[in-house]
């Protein structure tokens, strides 16, 4: 599943007529398109049959097909995404009657431990494939209830926003001459989320006692670590579907707050960044700001981590500014050295594998890369990892050809002359000072015609 940092709720719009009672799903296969429907309760009145409708046949279509599109990871049963359809034939009924009697029981997520960029580990809480399709139901009735009450500066898993619309929202707050920062930063926020705190923002606008039950039931189900069933008494798990939600209605109350007090900040999930004028401003904001998250909230600040500070020497979502008057959006310096991390590892040249697998990993990796980064000004940076990228793969190909012969035959064969293949074939140098060597007999037309997408196209193409 994935984690928080890139998760997007569907866009579904107004179900034309609401069944009276729930029915079984049927007919996934020919589910419509995911923008085609979406069940908005008009009123809190309305909300005591919420259970209902999130048991509506249309609704169901569509939580089917997201669940199947994300794909991921089986729960602690076993089931996948492929047997759900299956699953659902045998257990379907029982289950449905189980959620009207208000006696179903979701099964306990699987711990799982994602490697974070910047070392340590993010727990993620897979749920079984029939909690993520009933958690997707339910985000899907529950959204149109909170999301319309959520700050316009709340960006995260929201419909119709995105994270780059949360940079600009920042760059936009600097332009305006707020050239200070408070970067608060919320320890563990997931593993911290206080239930009866959340419980009691959810029942401001669900009435539906079914419902809140459930989530509560959801909420408490535990996580299997190595075959044992731990209890979770806070914290909401990183992985299933609602989990975006129900972050921001507890994070709700914090952008309400900010806005009392008449401030402009931009929040996406977690992460959130209050612009002032003075680091003086800044400090005095920081102090108030830690008073209400975990005196109202019952978070935890990581003060290690927050700071007041210029926003061009702070790194949001992946990026940060320049110092001049537009704020121009740059590469964060961190993910700079990611970058190059994971780049170091798919050109690793102990990896063994083909030119062209090798190829066809880093293309699905700078394609996505780019595709995300292209807000920043990186014209330059993206010819330079171009050229670096092309050097790292003439030392993978240098260290394939093992062989004194092999060189002088690649070489040959690659149009060198004959005293240049014997020199360079017999080089004591290193795979990494041969590749400039190389470059020669290894233009960049050389690596096009392999396939190897370039950075620099890609992003003057999105630009």
């Amino acid at each position: 599943m994935r984690s928080h940092e890139e998760q997007r709720q569907q866009n579904i719009s107004q179900e034309s007529s609401r069944q009276k009672a729930a029915v079984k799903p049927s007919g996934y296969a020919g589910a419509p398109s995911s923008s085609s429907a979406q069940v908005a309760p008009s009123s809190r009145k309305d909300q005591n049959d919420l259970l209902e409708k999130m048991l509506e046949g249309e609704n169901l279509r569509l939580a089917y097909k997201r669940v199947v599109q994300n794909g991921g990871a089986p729960g602690v049963d076993g089931v996948t995404v492929a047997e759900l359809q299956a699953y659902l034939k045998t257990h379907w009924d029982t289950a449905k009657a189980e959620l009207l009697a208000g006696t179903y029981r979701p099964a306990p997520v699987k711990r799982v431990e994602i490697p974070k960029p910047g070392g340590g580990v993010r727990l993620l809480g897979i749920p079984t494939v029939m909690d993520r399709l009933l958690q997707q139901a339910l985000l899907q009735v529950m959204n149109p209830i909170f999301d319309a009450h959520f700050s316009w500066y709340s960006y995260g898993f929201r419909q119709g926003k995105r994270a780059h619309d949360a940079v600009k929202q920042a760059q936009a707050h600097i332009r305006s001459g707020l050239r200070w920062v408070v970067d608060l930063d919320l320890e563990k926020f997931f593993d911290r989320v206080n239930h009866d705190m959340l419980m009691a923002r959810v029942a401001r606008k669900v009435t539906d006692k079914r419902v809140l039950k459930l989530i509560r039931s959801y909420l408490n189900a535990g996580v299997m670590v190595e075959g044992v069933c731990q209890k979770t008494e806070e914290g909401t798990p990183q992985g299933g579907p609602l989990s975006p939600l129900l972050a921001n209605i507890l994070l709700d109350d914090l952008d309400k707050e900010l806005t009392r007090r008449g401030l402009r900040f931009v929040r996406y999930a977690d992460d959130c960044n209050i612009f002032v004028a003075s680091k003086r401003a800044g400090e005095r904001v920081m102090e108030s700001v830690i008073h209400f998250v975990e005196g109202k909230l019952k978070l935890k600040v990581n003060r290690d981590k927050s700071a007041v500070d210029r926003p061009w020497k702070r790194k949001f979502l992946g990026f940060s500014f320049l110092s001049n008057k537009q704020a121009t959006v740059r590469l964060a310096p961190k993910t700079i050295s990611r970058f190059k991390e994971k780049i170091r590892e798919l050109t690793n040249r102990s990896r063994t594998m083909s030119m062209e697998e090798r190829i066809s990993g880093l293309n699905r990796y700078l394609m996505g890369w780019i595709g995300y980064f292209r807000l920043a000004s990186a014209k330059n940076h993206c010819e330079s990892f171009d050229q670096w990228i092309r050097r790292r793969l003439r030392m993978c190909l240098w260290k394939q050809w093992k062989r004194v012969r092999t060189r002088i035959r690649e070489l040959r064969a690659l149009g060198v002359p004959e005293w240049a293949c014997f020199v360079m074939a017999n080089s004591r140098r290193g795979a990494w000072e041969m590749s400039r060597n190389i470059n020669n007999a290894l233009p960049t037309s050389y690596w096009e015609a392999k396939g190897l997408k370039s950075l620099l196209s890609r992003y003057l193409e999105l630009c």
